[in-house]
Parts: C-alpha cells; sequence; structure tokens
C-alpha cells in the first residue's frame, strides 16, 4: 500500500537532497512526521531563513551574512595568499585544518564540459581581475584532487602564469577522486602545508 500523497511529496522532495536515497528519505519523512511540532517549525524556518540571509561575498564568494565576508575583511588575514576552492564546504575543510593564513576565492564548482560547466559558469574572471589588480604574492590551486579539479587547476594555472603571480597546487596528502569537505583536517592541514608549485 502507498503512503497518503503529502508524506509521498515530503519523500520526492527530501530524496532531491544529496545523499539521500528513498529509503533515507522514506526514513526522514516519518521521522518529521511524529517529530513535535516545534522542532520540524524550526526546522522549516531555519531552511527559509538560511536562504533569505546568507549571500555570497563579492570578493571570494564565499556564503556568508555580510559582504565582504569576515575572512575578507580580517587584518589577521594576509591578502595577497589567495587559495582557491571549488566550493563553499572544501574552504570550512581547510579552516579546520587551522593551517590557512590567507584569504580564498570559491569557483563555485570545477571545469566539467559533459555536465556543461565551462570557465564562463564559475568565478574564473573574477580571480584573474583580482590578480591584474595587484598586490598577490602567490594563488594556491586547492581544487579537488580528481579529474575535474585536476582539470580546473591547469585551466587556471595556464590562465595566471602570464600575470607573474606565484602558483602552488595543494600537495596529494588527498586521497585521489576525494573530496576535501570529506577529508579529515590533519590531511587538509598537511596538503596545505606541502603544496608545490605549479610548473
Amino acid at each position: 500500500m502507498k503512503n497518503p500523497p503529502p508524506i509521498e511529496r515530503l519523500v520526492a522532495s527530501l530524496k532531491r537532497l544529496p545523499g539521500i536515497g528513498e529509503k533515507s528519505a522514506t526514513r526522514l519523512a516519518f521521522f518529521l512526521l511524529s517529530a513535535q511540532e516545534t522542532m520540524v517549525t524550526e526546522l522549516a524556518e531555519s531552511i527559509l531563513r538560511v536562504k533569505r540571509e546568507i549571500v555570497l561575498c563579492e570578493r571570494c564568494f564565499d556564503l556568508t551574512e555580510v559582504s565582504p565576508c569576515s575572512t575578507c575583511s580580517s587584518d589577521r588575514r594576509d591578502p595577497a595568499l589567495v587559495c582557491v576552492v571549488e566550493e563553499p564546504a572544501d574552504r570550512a575543510a581547510i579552516e579546520r585544518s587551522g593551517s590557512f593564513t590567507g584569504v580564498y576565492h570559491v569557483l563555485g564548482g570545477a571545469l566539467s564540459p559533459i555536465d556543461g560547466v565551462g570557465p564562463d559558469e564559475l568565478h574564473m574572471a573574477e580571480l584573474e581581475a583580482r590578480v591584474r589588480a595587484g598586490g598577490i604574492r602567490e594563488v594556491v590551486l586547492a581544487t579537488n584532487p580528481n579529474a575535474e579539479g585536476d582539470a580546473t587547476a591547469a585551466y587556471l594555472a595556464e590562465r595566471l602564469r602570464p600575470l607573474g603571480v606565484g602558483l602552488s597546487r595543494i600537495a596529494y596528502g588527498m586521497p585521489m577522486g576525494g573530496d576535501l569537505e570529506y577529508a579529515d583536517h590533519v590531511t587538509v592541514g598537511r596538503s596545505i602545508q606541502n603544496r608545490r608549485v605549479v610548473e
């Protein structure tokens, strides 16, 4: 017997979330159905608030409440050292490692022609403009160590090298095919500390 339509709609919505399949979505739906209304209301309001209150930083394109973000506007960060990451979750992973004192540039993904993601769909032109404006000593290419991340790093290196900025790539303390977001902070920290110059 099928679930009532409201439950089926909720399951269908939950299945759109990354990593949530049919079983997990059904389990979450029944959990929410049996939870106290205050908890469900709080969850719904939190989701709506995050959509309304979070914006992209005008400099680095990270998620923030206020633009420019606290990292970009901090006088404790080295603005001449820019770490390029694919997603905000990757920036958060590097921050958890405690090994990076510069600022960031979030691309919003990686090059993936098969998925229709080219340079124009990412914040690559803005990165190039930041470097052209001067004051940047080194760009750390911290894209994920997989095919798309390597292609993105190679493309950026080709675009930025003529501008005379130092280029480095995170070391392969990260597992091939892995995502920064899911790596432990020690591994991420070593990858940043042992970055290598991009030839």
